[in-house]
């Protein structure tokens, strides 16, 4: 089957949208599915610059094989093939997704979004109800999952506790939301964008720092008594920002850096770490379940508690690599790339 995909022939090249792309044949596990709309996430960017049917309509997430030790505990981010099933450019038994002219294309997550049809194993999908318009639903199955799931599985804040969350992109947003949802009583965004923070107060952030007017870490210990945040999520990848929010947290905190990132730290595990019995820790995908989480986000979202959509913007398929510029750059926060310009909400 042809299809229409946006393709990055080598690394740093735009994408191309080229009409004459082959989809693999579907497996007795696959699911055909054609593309309504896509978010581009940051790990889209990560790895273009080289760093790194059924009858219900889905959402489309990573995939874990569901058969490993890991996966078997319900920890399906450590599945232990998750790697080569996600980051290999290639399905699971190592065929491939898509081809042009008989060479190999390769894909991310076990799927590849950026197409007119994909076909997936049954495990990258989730069910959604009809009637939710999938124009909005579409970025669920990264950065929102990631970023609230980090909260939200991970951290598990309890109410009264402390976050603060460095970076207000779509996936610092998912957080510091989840950490209102949480019950806590100081959600502390953080950023070096006004109009990000302005949107970050209206989300749910009790207080708002832009780190280019004050230096963040003394501003937390100011709003928290003198001693610092339980929580500190780093989504930037920034060195100084990941630093600053390991020194933002009270004793006993916890820091989840959890940026796709080349960046290194330095950091003193005596003074910085032991004294004040700190934990840094790093989060795949929030530590998620697709199936439990996504319905979840979309049962805040339906009352309310999770606005996710006041951080999207809606392109044209063709506009592609403005989208990207645009989610690089910091204009918009969630771009979504409308594929099926058809397609109503219900029908």
């Amino acid at each position: 089957m042809k299809i229409k995909a946006a393709v990055v022939d080598k690394v740093n090249d735009p994408f191309v949208i080229k009409d004459d792309i082959d989809l693999a044949e579907m497996t007795p596990t696959d699911l055909q599915i054609k593309i309504v709309a896509s978010g581009i996430c940051h790990s889209d960017e990560a790895i273009r610059r080289g760093d790194a049917s059924l009858g219900y309509p889905v959402i489309l997430s990573f995939y874990a094989d569901g058969t490993c030790d890991n996966c078997l505990k319900g920890m399906p981010t450590k599945c232990r093939n998750y790697a080569d099933y996600n980051l290999s450019g290639t399905r699971p038994d190592g065929s491939d997704h898509f081809q042009e002219n008989g060479q190999h294309i390769s894909d991310m997550f076990d799927q590849s979004s950026f197409t007119t049809h994909t076909v997936v194993d049954q495990r990258n999908a989730v069910k959604v109800p009809k009637e939710l318009d999938l124009r909005r639903l579409g970025p669920l199955g990264c950065g929102y999952v990631t970023g609230s799931g980090t909260v939200l599985n991970s951290l598990q804040p309890r109410p009264g506790q402390t976050i603060a969350v460095f970076g207000t992109g779509a996936v610092g947003l998912a957080a510091m939301m989840a950490g209102k949802i949480s019950g806590c009583t100081e959600v502390i965004a953080v950023d070096i964008v006004d109009s990000r923070l302005e949107l970050a107060k209206e989300l749910g952030a009790t207080h708002a720092i832009n780190s280019k007017e004050e230096d963040p870490v003394e501003a937390i210990k100011k709003l928290t008594h003198g001693y610092g945040v339980d929580f500190a999520v780093d989504t930037t990848g920034v060195e100084p920002v990941m630093v600053s929010a390991i020194h933002a947290l009270a004793q006993g905190g916890t820091a989840a850096l959890i940026a796709v990132t080349s960046k290194n730290i330095t950091i003193s595990s005596w003074n910085d770490l032991c004294v004040d019995d700190k934990k840094v820790i790093g989060v795949n995908m929030g530590d998620s379940i697709p199936g439990v989480d996504i319905p979840r986000l979309i049962d805040f979202y339906q009352h309310g508690m999770f606005p996710f959509e006041k951080t999207e913007k809606f392109y044209k398929f063709e506009d592609i690599n403005q989208a990207n510029a645009d989610s690089g750059s910091g204009k918009t926060i969630k771009p979504v790339l409308i594929i099926d310009e058809d397609y109503v909400p219900g029908k």
